[in-house]
């Protein structure tokens, strides 16, 4: 099977998700910037939610740079990625419309956690159709910050109810430490 279709349909996903989010954030009423005021949480949450799915695109976009074939295994595995982030612009509306309140903070998190696990499933069935000796299993050889992120999560998804901001503090720690692309799918072309 080709991988181009499923690169480039995963692309399309994820600019309709932007999209979609971009469109929520509604204009303030009355034109003072203090009728901004309110808008804050609404806003803060998009940037968030917006560099989550730039990481997963970047991240979809460089693995696909080492994926040398792929079978039905992976195309489910990626459609179970794209419903999660499918979600992020749900969670994201209603964090932001209830100001980081505990519930949708923690939902935020449970998303964001199964988002990564997703990726993760994917990583796995792409490695059962290469060789141990590809560059993709070269490349995937150490996953440390996978599992840190998905740790980060099953933290702040709790602690969402006791202090939300800091659950929010979390995300946002997990989305600074991904900011940088994943350099092994780079070392192992060059």
């Amino acid at each position: 099977m080709s991988k181009s279709r499923t690169e480039a349909f995963s692309d399309g996903v994820i600019a309709i998700l932007i999209t979609i989010m971009v469109l929520e954030l509604r204009a303030p009423e009355g034109a003072s910037l203090s009728a901004l005021r309110p808008l804050i949480p609404v806003f803060l949450s998009y940037v968030l939610s917006f560099i989550y799915l730039g990481i997963y695109w970047n991240n979809h976009h460089h693995l696909f740079q080492v994926v040398e074939r792929i079978d039905g295994r992976v195309l489910w595995a990626n459609l179970h990625l794209l419903f999660w982030l499918s979600l992020i612009s749900f969670v994201t509306a209603w964090m932001g419309e209830n100001g980081f309140a505990a519930w949708p903070m923690a939902l935020y998190g449970v998303v964001l956690l199964m988002a990564g696990f997703a990726y993760y499933i994917l990583t796995r069935a792409l490695l059962a159709v290469h060789a141990a000796d590809s560059t993709l299993t070269q490349a995937l050889s150490r996953d440390f910050k996978e599992r840190l992120s998905m740790l980060i999560y099953l933290v702040a998804i709790p602690l969402a109810f006791v202090r939300p901001w800091l659950a929010g503090g979390l995300y946002v720690m997990v989305a600074i430490m991904w900011l940088i692309p994943d350099r092994r799918m780079e070392r192992v072309l060059t």
